[in-house]
């Protein structure tokens, strides 16, 4: 990067820590560092529930996903918009009336202490494992900056967002993410705009996603069914409502964002106009990723996007057999360059026979090129057993490094370091509240003061960032990171989402039931998941749906073993 890029990245970075910081001074009551006081307008609110779900992790590997695959992972949040609205009947103004600090509270007022506990325990679980990741996604950036290892990269985000979060509370993370989502938006169209100018004068965006779709990356609507296919329309509108619902209504990195609402009113706007907001959005994102993958069609894209794994080969005994894969690489790109501008031409006359060969013909030197890319990765891997040979989350970087104009490039890469740092703060908040309230306070100081509960709070907000950096430690193997942390999240959404359905709507059932039904209900989750017998997102479905039965049915075992066990007259 250039030294204007530097000063961009450097003086935006620290101009929100300053901001977050400064707005949240004087922060000294449980209620303003958990709550933020509950004065946040809905605007604030919208985009504070947007910068906790867009992390860099969105993106980084969105338009990465869109360049490998295609944009049908927009399906994701078809079940968005129905689960906001049933959020802003239910879950909102319960939560706002009973006064809570965090969701789990509810649970023990519903139930018992045992279930608002295990509830609590699988939170910390996957928002903790969750974290690592988001921690790990803007470390790839500076280390490919620098060309140092990620460790490095992940101790140095990690601690930066710790200082901040601790210091300024939910009130500094909403702040600082209003700027965020501002400046991220900002950026974003910039991006676009830049990568449809970098195209070749003949092709337009239109020519740019008609030349993607021919090579199959623009399949963002899929009707057929499938239980195995992960993105299609059934799975989002269904599993996605159930995983979006549970994320929302019972994750407490999310409930922590709309209890700062000034008043029920405020939190219902901000989460319906996030729901009218993100589809369009990660569409934006992933078509941005779609118009690169054109842009790599006429420009040659790099033989692996990770720069350091890359560099770690050229400089090994294998650099001989690189360079062979290299020249291969080389050879067939002008191959297919050709290819592609067939059909651009044949696109341009609207000559279907043409189009219809040039498709298959495109299609197949795209396939040629992923072999490759398996070669040079199998030769990673021959070098050295333990390279990350998963370059999909460096794909949207390496266009932006290498070809975005000065100044823009600064920009971009800080947008994803706010992004990282407005999702990991609002997670550590998460993790601090409920460790505090739903087993420091309940469980070690059951009568502190408000000073002892927001040191705890600023205690636990630096233990949880230290664990959350240690896992971040171990994330390179996981594959694309947006996939990662929602796989992660679905094998425990849906028994908590069915905790909360059978605590609202289940009267009859009591503690005890649904809380085997959650242990049971998670077995099964799990074992349906590492068995892959159904897509990740159907796993949301079948969490729910096992609490709910299965409680109902314990329920009724133990109301008749207990008439059978009562004495007669």
């Amino acid at each position: 990067m250039s030294n204007i890029d530097w000063a961009v990245l450097l003086l935006t970075l620290l101009g929100i820590v300053g901001y977050g910081v400064y707005k949240s001074r004087g922060t000294k009551s449980m209620d303003a560092y958990l709550l933020g006081g509950q004065s946040m307008p809905w605007y604030t609110v919208c985009l504070s529930v947007m910068a906790t779900q867009a992390s860099a992790i969105t993106f980084l590997s969105a338009p990465g996903l869109a360049y490998s695959s295609g944009m049908s992972f927009v399906q994701f949040y078809f079940g968005l918009p129905l689960a906001m609205i049933v959020l802003c009947i239910t879950f909102v103004p319960i939560f706002h009336r009973l006064k809570v600090y965090t969701a789990y509270e509810y649970l023990e007022q519903r139930f018992d202490f045992k279930t608002r506990a295990l509830t609590a325990f699988l939170f910390l679980i996957q928002r903790g494992l969750s974290t690592g990741i988001t921690i790990y996604a803007p470390a790839i950036i500076l280390s490919t900056i620098l060309n140092i290892n990620t460790t490095y990269t992940t101790l140095f985000m990690g601690g930066l967002v710790i200082f901040y979060t601790v210091f300024g509370g939910t009130k500094a993370v909403s702040y600082t993410q209003l700027l965020q989502m501002t400046i991220i938006f900002s950026g974003l169209f910039a991006a676009g705009v830049v990568v449809v100018h970098l195209l070749p004068a003949s092709v337009g965006l239109g020519k740019a996603i008609s030349i993607a779709g021919k090579m199959g990356r623009t399949n963002a609507i899929d009707f057929d069914f499938s239980w195995t296919n992960p993105y299609n329309v059934w799975s989002g509108i269904i599993g996605g409502f159930f995983l979006q619902l549970s994320y929302f209504g019972t994750d407490q990195s999310q409930v922590g964002r709309y209890l700062t609402g000034a008043s029920v009113g405020q939190s219902r706007l901000g989460l319906l106009m996030n729901g009218l907001v993100k589809i369009p959005m990660q569409f934006l994102i992933l078509l941005i990723g779609v118009l690169v993958f054109t842009f790599y069609q006429y420009n040659k894209a790099p033989l692996f996007f990770n720069s350091y794994e890359l560099n770690k080969l050229k400089s090994s005994e294998h650099k001989e057999e690189l360079a062979q894969l290299q020249l291969q690489y080389d050879q067939h790109f002008e191959q297919k360059k050709v290819e592609v501008q067939k059909l651009d031409e044949a696109l341009s006359h609207n000559d279907q026979i043409a189009i219809d060969q040039q498709r298959i013909a495109v299609k197949k030197a795209d396939e040629e090129a992923k072999e490759i890319k398996e070669s040079v990765k199998a030769l990673m891997l021959k070098n050295d057993e333990k390279a990350s040979t998963n370059d999909n989350n460096y794909i949207f970087l390496s266009f932006v490094t290498e070809y975005l104009p000065k100044g823009l490039i600064g920009l971009l890469i800080a947008i994803i370091f706010l992004a990282s740092m407005g999702s990991t703060a609002s997670a550590l908040n998460s993790l601090a509240s409920t460790t505090v309230v739903d087993i420091y306070k309940r469980l070690i100081n059951t009568t502190g003061n408000d000073g002892q509960y927001v040191s705890a709070s600023r205690w636990a907000t630096i233990l949880w960032g230290l664990a959350c950096i240690i896992m971040a430690l171990y994330t390179s193997k996981i594959g694309n990171l947006i996939e990662a942390v929602n796989i992660l999240g679905s094998f425990i959404y849906g028994t908590i989402l069915g905790v909360f359905l059978v605590a609202f709507y289940v009267k009859q059932v009591k503690g005890k039931a649904v809380f085997y039904a959650a242990i049971l209900a998670e077995l099964m989750v799990c074992i349906l998941g590492f068995n892959e017998v159904v897509a990740y997102l159907w796993l949301n479905v079948v969490g729910c749906l096992a609490v709910v039965i299965i409680a109902c049915i314990l329920q009724r075992l133990i109301k008749e073993k207990t008439v059978e066990a009562s004495p007669t007259v």
